[in-house]
């Protein structure tokens, strides 16, 4: 009789295929080998789910929190020819139009009115209308990933693509996009107007990196761009007008893949996502919260020391937690932590969201403050809070410091404790080393887990 010690993989999994926020992150949409389901970002809501037989999708790109949505087949048993684009109104319920390629479409980006489609070499783009007509195509290098990047809000133009060379980045400027429909009474904010014309002819090219690129990110006014390179340790700001480097954030010493970087919609801050599990959050502006630096920075203006010690790293992190995809027969119930059967959550999709600062009292007039949203691709919802500006000497553990919010019915998950990905240099002796591992210590801070939820599910599960 064999009596080893056996393993049962977790019961009723959530597999997730993809998942995506529309623009502004007030939806976002979920892939599964069910069909797909839009639900709302905060407070999490399941809005509608459609059941689909006959194959599964790659991915289901919302435009804005409209009821378009771009769907793209894939899998093993694909619902759609992987060289389609559908057009599908989900009010409806049905396909209203297709676009169909020679080759296998890459990715997607959209705004009102316009699609951007990514192809191998090529990018072509879409005035999506009554009709839909071909405005535009650009040839790019190497682009397996299907790299797009489009500015959305208000009589924005910039569309990023990578360039023909690679590491490099090609803008184009589109017809200026309209803003959203107002709906119920009239905001007490008058609506943004159209900048200028800029004075000079804004730049086409920015070379980036030497290496091939693995993320583009703008913010919704398209001012600044974002870039990764494939070795995952820099993230690269550049003014779109100028194609002036503004900054660079380091992510980590160790080789990574940064699946995406998400700009804070006021650009006051940008966070980073890899695959190391970790979000990171740098900030834009000299008030508030600093990113931190190694404390040899100050004398690099006099020694000729790397650039590794000039570096920004981020001034708040999280890290999404990770546990066994399985439970041992042999551990007993009153030992299992509440998170044993939740399997491994380190891929992961970031968008930042407006909370009201006193929820009792929210409305549209109401002050909010901006958190980050993670959705991860075995159904976790993760709402974080970011730190307080001034951290305080000793700060407390992740694990007791974690404010969790959460419904009889559902459970919640606090993080783990994690070191920082910073690594900073001192002088050689042990003492030195100590009182630097001290002020890192100090200066550290963790994104706050405010609210933990489950989604995915076809039970109802919001």
């Amino acid at each position: 009789m064999n009596l080893a010690r056996h393993s049962i993989t977790a019961t009723n999994p959530v597999l997730i295929f993809d998942t995506q926020f529309d623009a502004d992150c007030q939806i976002f949409t979920t892939s599964t080998p069910a069909g797909f389901a839009v639900y709302r970002s905060w407070p999490l809501k399941l809005i509608r789910k459609r059941e689909l037989s006959g194959g599964t999708l790659a991915a289901v790109v919302p435009c804005h929190a409209s009821s378009l949505l771009f769907l793209l087949g894939g899998g093993r048993s694909p619902l759609y020819p992987p060289n389609k684009v559908i057009l599908w109104d989900d009010a409806l319920g049905t396909e209203v139009a297709e676009l169909e390629f020679r080759e296998r479409v890459r990715g997607l980006a959209c705004r009102r009115g316009w699609l951007a489609v990514a192809l191998r070499r090529r990018v072509l783009v879409f005035e999506v209308g009554e009709t839909i007509s071909r405005r535009g195509e650009y040839d790019t290098c190497d682009n397996p990933r299907g790299l797009l990047a489009i500015a959305t809000g208000a009589h924005s133009t910039l569309l990023a693509l990578p360039g023909r060379q690679m590491g490099h980045v090609q803008l184009v400027h589109l017809p200026p996009c309209s803003p959203p429909i107002p709906v119920g009474p009239p905001p007490s904010v008058l609506p943004s107007k159209p900048r200028p014309p800029p004075a000079k002819h804004p730049v086409s090219i920015i070379v980036a990196h030497e290496s091939a690129l693995n993320t583009l990110s703008v913010p919704p006014s398209g001012r600044i761009l974002a870039t990764t390179s494939t070795r995952g340790t820099l993230v690269r700001l550049w003014d779109t007008l100028t194609g002036k480097l503004m900054r660079e954030f380091r992510r980590g010493s160790d080789k990574a893949e940064i699946y995406g970087v998400a700009f804070r919609p006021d650009e006051k801050e940008v966070c980073v996502w890899s695959d190391k599990g970790t979000v990171h959050v740098f900030s834009l502006v000299t008030s508030g919260a600093s990113n931190r630096q190694s404390s040899l920075s100050p004398l690099a203006p006099f020694l000729p020391l790397p650039k590794y010690f000039d570096s920004e790293w981020s001034y708040a992190q999280y890290r999404i937690p990770t546990q066994a995809a399985h439970i041992s027969l042999s551990s007993t119930t009153s030992s299992r932590s509440p998170t044993d059967e939740v399997a491994d959550e380190e891929k992961c999709v970031v968008g930042w969201i407006e909370i009201p600062i006193d929820q009792g009292q929210a409305g549209p007039d109401s002050p909010v403050e901006y958190q980050l949203l993670a959705l991860t691709y075995t159904g976790g919802w993760y709402r974080l809070s970011l730190p307080p500006t001034s951290a305080p000497s000793n700060p407390p553990s992740p694990r007791s410091s974690t404010s969790i919010s959460h419904s009889p019915t559902k459970s919640s998950i606090p993080p783990r404790q994690r070191t920082s990905s910073v690594t900073s240099i001192t002088s050689r002796s042990d003492k030195g080393k100590d009182k630097e591992r001290d002020k890192d210590r100090k200066e550290s801070r963790e994104c706050i887990l405010q609210e933990y939820r489950k989604f995915g599910r076809w039970d109802g599960w919001g």
